[in-house]
């Protein structure tokens, strides 16, 4: 499991800003690469799974090029939506999107940090995550302001990569993570560097049976932990309880 220093905390989150930065222009495409094409289906699965009614609300924590943002806005309806990043590069794609798709009176976008959010308690239905958390500085911290934020009784949604439970494909993928999709984005997007990052951040990342204990361990509640494709990437979904707040 992660053990934090501030001083680690901090070169991490610089590092990762640097990285969303430079890779913004690419970032969709580079999604497609990365979970072979798979990223849509999966969260539409989970947007299945989270059930979101119409004028529900949600925030979009490290919501990068808005996808999921938008998915929130379309299937709520009416329902005011927020999506959050420290990257303002990202959000500039993510607001050509809103305004492309007549979405802005609906959604808000917002330069901030997933671990201190600028919203008081008990604000939303859902707080999601997409392909986010494993990037955070403490995952622990951004987990509970995302539990902090939702109502009694909301969800805190992570849709990320995860690591396989199937021995024969475990060793496939870390082939692909370690050499073959860096290549890719040195080719695609000109990034080596940046990708290499990619299976770095997974190396500590937890497994979905670690990471719904930790769901459970903040004092989430009705924990669910779904794996998608062979476990190579995993949905979890808690509740926030109505018996008051579990902050540890």
């Amino acid at each position: 499991m992660e053990t934090h220093s501030p001083k680690a905390g901090k070169a991490k989150e610089q590092h990762v800003h640097q990285v969303f930065e430079s890779i913004a222009p690419k970032y969709d495409l580079m999604n497609d690469i990365i979970s072979f094409r798979r990223h849509k289906a999966w969260r539409n699965f989970t947007m299945k799974k989270m059930n979101v009614q119409p004028g529900d609300t949600a925030i979009d924590v490290c919501c990068g090029t808005c996808d999921w943002t938008v998915s929130l806005a379309e299937t709520s309806g009416t329902g005011q939506i927020v999506g959050l990043d420290f990257s303002a590069h990202m959000l500039t794609y993510g607001q050509k999107k809103i305004s492309n798709l007549g979405l802005d009176k609906q959604v808000t976008l917002v330069e901030g940090n997933a671990m201190a959010l600028p919203y008081p308690d008990n604000s939303f239905d859902y707080a999601t995550i997409g392909f986010g958390l494993r990037n955070v500085p403490d995952l622990r911290q951004v987990l509970r302001e995302m539990q902090r934020v939702v109502k009694p009784g909301g969800k805190v949604v992570c849709l990320d990569m995860s690591k396989p439970t199937w021995q024969p494909f475990k060793a496939i993928y870390y082939f692909y993570f370690k050499h073959v999709m860096p290549l890719a984005a040195k080719l695609i997007a000109k990034r080596y560097e940046q990708y290499k990052w990619l299976p770095e951040s997974l190396v500590t990342y937890p497994d979905h049976k670690e990471l719904a204990a930790i769901y459970r361990e903040i004092g989430l509640i009705d924990v669910e932990a779904h794996p998608l494709f062979w476990g190579i990437a995993a949905t979890h979904i808690g509740t926030k309880s109505t018996k008051g707040n579990h902050h540890v």
